[in-house]
C-alpha cells in the first residue's frame, strides 16, 4: 500500500503542477526557482509539440492540461480507485501503444497502468511524442522510485505481460496478429454522434459545437455525425454554432475545408455550407476534417435501433432523452476517470490479468 500511496500522491502533485501551469499560461508572471525551470521547459515542450504536429496548437494542449488538472485531485483519484481491490495486486509489465490524434490521448491508459502498481512500457505515436515524456520527468522528480517503472520504447516491444493498444481498424489487425497471444485490449476506430430532435435550445446547440470543433474534430469523442428529423431546420444549428467560426483561421483546418469542399462540389454532392463547416448527407460515421455528416430519421424508435445496431462503432452518443448511456451536450471532451474508452474497464483488465 505504501507504493500505491506514493503513486497516488505523485499524480496529485502532477495535477497541481498542471493547474499552476495553466494559470501561469493564461496570466504570465515573473517566477524564480524550481517552478520557473519547470514552467520554462514546459513552454518549450508545448512549442515543440506544435512544431511536430500542427494540430497540437497551444490552445488545444492547454485545454487538455486543464481537464487533467481537474481530474488529478486527491478526492477524484481516491473515489475512482475505491471501486477496486488494490490490496493484493501483482505488478506486471504493461505495454502501451498510444495513438497521437489529440494531445495526451493515451494518458488515461498510462495513469491506469502506473497507479495500479505496474511497470509501464510506452510506445508513443510520432504524432504525440513530446508531452508525455515531459510529464513522466516531472513525476519522477516528485517520486524518484518511479524512474525504473516507466520506459519509452523506440524499437520492437518485448518482455511484457499484457498490451493496451489503440489505433485504426487497419492497425488493429496488425495488433491482433502480433499481440493476440498476450492478454490485451485492442481498440479500433470509433466515432461519436449527436441525435437532434429539433427541440434543442440555442445553448444546447452551442455546447454541441464544443463536441464538434474541439481538437479540430480529430478525437474519437468528437462528434462527426448528426442524426436529425426528416424536416430538420439546419439554419437553427448554423446560427447556434456561428461563434466557432474563427476555427477557419487555422491554416491546417482551412486547407482541409477548402479541399473537402472542392471534392464535394466536383463530385456534385449536395452539401450545406456556412463558411467554416460543411454538412453532407451520408450514412458513414467518420466525416473528414471540417465536414460533418448527417442522416435523417423518421422516428425515435428508428434512430435508437440504428444506434444499437452500430454501438461498437460509436464512442459517444450526444443526446437528451434518447439512450440510457447518452452524453449531455458539450460534455464529450470532458470524460471522467471512469469513462473508459470503448466501455472497457482498463483497471479491471489490469487487475484480473
Amino acid at each position: 500500500m505504501d507504493d500505491l500511496n506514493i503513486r497516488i500522491k505523485s499524480f496529485i502533485k502532477l495535477g497541481a503542477f498542471l493547474q499552476e501551469y495553466c494559470e501561469y499560461s493564461n496570466k504570465p508572471m515573473d517566477l524564480i526557482g524550481i517552478k520557473k525551470q519547470w514552467f520554462d521547459e514546459f513552454d518549450q515542450e508545448l512549442t515543440l509539440s506544435g512544431h511536430k504536429n500542427g494540430w497540437h496548437t497551444k490552445e488545444n494542449i492547454l485545454y487538455n492540461l486543464k481537464k487533467w488538472s481537474e481530474l488529478l485531485t486527491e478526492s477524484n483519484l481516491n473515489a475512482w480507485l475505491n471501486n477496486y481491490d488494490l490490496g493484493n495486486t501483482s505488478p506486471k509489465k504493461v505495454a502501451l501503444i498510444l495513438a497521437g490524434n489529440i494531445p495526451l490521448v493515451g494518458f488515461h491508459d498510462f495513469l491506469s497502468a502506473l497507479i495500479t502498481g505496474n511497470k509501464v512500457l510506452i510506445k508513443a505515436s510520432s504524432n504525440d511524442a513530446v508531452l508525455l515524456p515531459f510529464l513522466v520527468r516531472y513525476l519522477v522528480s516528485v517520486a524518484p522510485s518511479l524512474e525504473n517503472e516507466i520506459s519509452f520504447i523506440e524499437g520492437k516491444l518485448k518482455d511484457y505481460d499484457c498490451v493496451i493498444a489503440t489505433g485504426s481498424n487497419n492497425t488493429a489487425r496488425y495488433f491482433e496478429h502480433y499481440f493476440g497471444s498476450k492478454p490485451n485490449i485492442i481498440r479500433k476506430s470509433r466515432n461519436s454522434v449527436a441525435v437532434l430532435t429539433g427541440n434543442e435550445t440555442q445553448e444546447q446547440l452551442f455546447a454541441l459545437g464544443e463536441d464538434i470543433f474541439q481538437y479540430y474534430g480529430l478525437g474519437c469523442r468528437s462528434v462527426s455525425k448528426l442524426f436529425v428529423p426528416i424536416d430538420y431546420d439546419f439554419d437553427v444549428f448554423f446560427k447556434a454554432i456561428f461563434p466557432y467560426s474563427s476555427i477557419i483561421d487555422g491554416i491546417k483546418y482551412s486547407n482541409n475545408y477548402d479541399y473537402n469542399k472542392a471534392v464535394y462540389l466536383m463530385s456534385e454532392f449536395k452539401i450545406l455550407d456556412n463558411g467554416f463547416l460543411i454538412l453532407k448527407e451520408d450514412e458513414s460515421y467518420a466525416s473528414p476534417i471540417a465536414s460533418l455528416f448527417y442522416e435523417r430519421y423518421e422516428s425515435k424508435a428508428a434512430v435508437i435501433a440504428k444506434l444499437n445496431k452500430d454501438r461498437e462503432k460509436l464512442q459517444c452518443i450526444v443526446a437528451k432523452g434518447i439512450t440510457k448511456d447518452e452524453t449531455p451536450f458539450g460534455q464529450t471532451q470532458t470524460p471522467s476517470l471512469t469513462d473508459y474508452a470503448d466501455g472497457v474497464d482498463t483497471v479491471e483488465f489490469l487487475l484480473k490479468t
